[in-house]
C-alpha cells in the first residue's frame, strides 16, 4: 500500500513522522518527495547505491520551418510563448510541455529538448528498508517533474511511505496522489490548526481518506480536538510534547529507537492502515 505524510505547514514533524513509520516495519520503501529541501535521509542515514540525473521536456522551434503564425502561442494554457513575428521567445518557468504547441503546430516546426532539473537518489538503510529521495536543482520553479518520476520508485508489493513536501500547492499535491491514505501531521497551535484545516479541504476535495496525527501534543490547546471531533476525523496518533523526543531528533535519531511505547504505537498504526484503512485512535 501507499501511506502519504503530509502537513499543511512546515515543522510539525512530518520528517520525523515518515521516518519512524518506514523503520518499526519490515518490507518498506520510504520516498522523500520533498525534493527542495529533503531531510529524511539525516534521520534515516542511507547507504546510497545510485543517482540519476532527471530532466524535464522543452519545446525546441526549428525557424527553418517556422512561418510565425502563433498557433502554438495560441494554444499554449500557461502563457509560456510570445510571438514577436521574428522569433518565438518561450519562458522556460511556466512552461509545464503538455506538448500542445507541437501537436498543432501547422509547420510541425516544433521538437523536444532536455533540460536538467534534479538528481534522484536511492539506495537502502537496512536488508528491509529501501530509501530514494530528489534533489531540485536551485532555481528550479516547478518540483512536481521530479516528484512524478521520485514515486515511480514506489514498489506495490510493499509498503511505501511517501513523505510529502510542506503546505497545499501542486508539490503537495503530486505527492499524495494515488495514497490509499494520507496522514495529517499537526502540532498543538494555532497556527497549526489553521494549515491542518487547508490541507484537509485539499485532501477531501482530492478524494484521498486520511487521519491526523497531533505532534507536539498539548492538551490545553482544546480546539484542536473540538475541531477534529465536530468534523469527525480521526485521531491516529498523540505524540507528547516532550523534551527527550526533541533531544534526539535534534542528534539526528528517530524517537522510536529510545521509545518503546512510541514504537508500539506506530507500528499498531501501520497494521491497522493495512487491515482496515480505518485506523483505531490511539494515544501515547
Amino acid at each position: 500500500m501507499i501511506i502519504s505524510v503530509a502537513s499543511g505547514k512546515g515543522g510539525t514533524g512530518k520528517t520525523t513522522v515518515a521516518a519512524s513509520l518506514a523503520s518499526v516495519k519490515d518490507n518498506c520503501v520510504y520516498i522523500d518527495c520533498d525534493v527542495e529541501e529533503p531531510n529524511g535521509h539525516l534521520l534515516l542515514n542511507p547507504k546510497i547505491d545510485f543517482e540519476e540525473k532527471v530532466y524535464k521536456k522543452l519545446p525546441q522551434i526549428d525557424y527553418n520551418k517556422c512561418d510565425f503564425c502563433g498557433k502554438c502561442v495560441e494554444v499554449c494554457e500557461f502563457n509560456a510563448l510570445i510571438n514577436l513575428k521574428f522569433e518565438i521567445i518561450l519562458f522556460e518557468e511556466m512552461c509545464h510541455w503538455c506538448g500542445s504547441c507541437k501537436y498543432f503546430c501547422p509547420a510541425k516546426a516544433i521538437t523536444d529538448r532536455e533540460k536538467e532539473i534534479g538528481v534522484l537518489r536511492c539506495g537502502s538503510v537496512n536488508e528491509h528498508l529501501i530509501f530514494a529521495d530528489g534533489i531540485l536543482k536551485i532555481g528550479e520553479i516547478s518540483s512536481v517533474p521530479l516528484i512524478k518520476e521520485l514515486k515511480k520508485k514506489v514498489i506495490k508489493e510493499k509498503i511505501n511511505i511517501i513523505d510529502s513536501p510542506p503546505g497545499t500547492s501542486c508539490a503537495m499535491i503530486e505527492s499524495v496522489k494515488d495514497s490509499d491514505f494520507c496522514i495529517l501531521v499537526t502540532e498543538s497551535t494555532p497556527f497549526g490548526l489553521s494549515d491542518l484545516k487547508i490541507a484537509a479541504d485539499v485532501l477531501n476535495e482530492i478524494g484521498i481518506p486520511f487521519g491526523v496525527i497531533i505532534n507536539k501534543y498539548k492538551p490545553e490547546f482544546k480546539e484542536m480536538e473540538n475541531y477534529l471531533n465536530d468534523n469527525m476525523m480521526d485521531i491516529l496518533l498523540k505524540i507528547p510534547f516532550d523534551r527527550k523526543i526533541a533531544e534526539d531528533y535534534s542528534k539526528g535519531i528517530l524517537p522510536v529507537f529510545n521509545n518503546n511505547e512510541l514504537k508500539n504505537a506506530f507500528a499498531g498504526l501501520i497494521n491497522n492502515l493495512k487491515t482496515t484503512k480505518v485506523p483505531e485512535k490511539t494515544d501515547v
